[in-house]
């Protein structure tokens, strides 16, 4: 058996950060897919009894919980391929756009599950957020950390695909390469490493699911 477990959801890109950190480190590890949010596994509540959700990392049998804090028990606990700098500068610019990746993400999010006005605030709210990556996070740089994937490249990951999914969805347009030229190429870049291209969702499926999540979620708000 392995001695690295992965307790996650397929579509969740929680979950896609913790298995491109797997990957891009090459370490071997066994995927437990959790049947979120309908039937989570007696384990899953078990190693994360405090938020009861994804991803859980189960290195030697002891969980570890919240992607981020993965990524980095992950760089710490195999440090070949470091994901964070070696300067203490750099490493804490790095920390800050991570948690401003996490702080701000929730925006994005609201536009999938929201109409009318609430819909028009989370897309200027979006439009801020991609503005101040693109103004102050990237600088000329193919990645956040320079040539490689880095820790901020993983955190912002999910705007390579599921960005693109939820745009689709809500019929809106926010990354458009003339005004983000920047962030715009970083997708590209992103995506085109073959270890990320091998491990994204397929954005088929991707677009059904999160359709569903937008119904389920107008509906219920229709009728509350």
């Amino acid at each position: 058996m392995a001695n690295v477990k992965l307790h996650g959801a397929w579509a969740s890109p929680f979950s896609c950060r913790v298995v491109w950190a797997l990957k891009l480190k090459g370490i071997p590890y066994e995927n437990i897919e959790e049947d979120i949010p309908n039937n989570k596994s007696k384990l899953l509540l078990q190693y994360n009894p405090v938020h009861k959700k994804i991803p859980v990392l189960v290195h030697g049998g002891k969980p570890v919980c919240e992607s981020m804090i993965i990524i980095e028990y992950i760089d710490e606990t195999w440090p070949q391929k470091p994901f964070l700098p070696s300067d203490p500068y750099q490493r804490a610019r790095a920390r800050f756009w991570v948690k401003f990746a996490d702080d701000k993400s929730f925006v994005v999010r609201t536009l999938l599950i929201s109409s009318g006005e609430e819909q028009e605030k989370a897309k200027n709210e979006s439009l801020e957020f991609l503005r101040t990556i693109e103004e102050h996070g990237l600088g000329n740089k193919k990645f956040f950390g320079g040539e490689e994937i880095g820790i901020v490249d993983i955190a912002f990951g999910w705007m390579s695909l599921w960005l693109g999914v939820f745009e689709e969805i809500v019929g809106v347009k926010l990354l458009e390469a003339h005004i983000f030229p920047r962030l715009y190429a970083w997708t590209k870049n992103f995506k085109e490493v073959p270890v990320i291209k091998q491990n994204l969702p397929d954005r088929h499926e991707l677009l059904l699911l999160f359709k569903g999540v937008r119904e389920k979620s107008l509906g219920s708000s229709s009728s509350s």
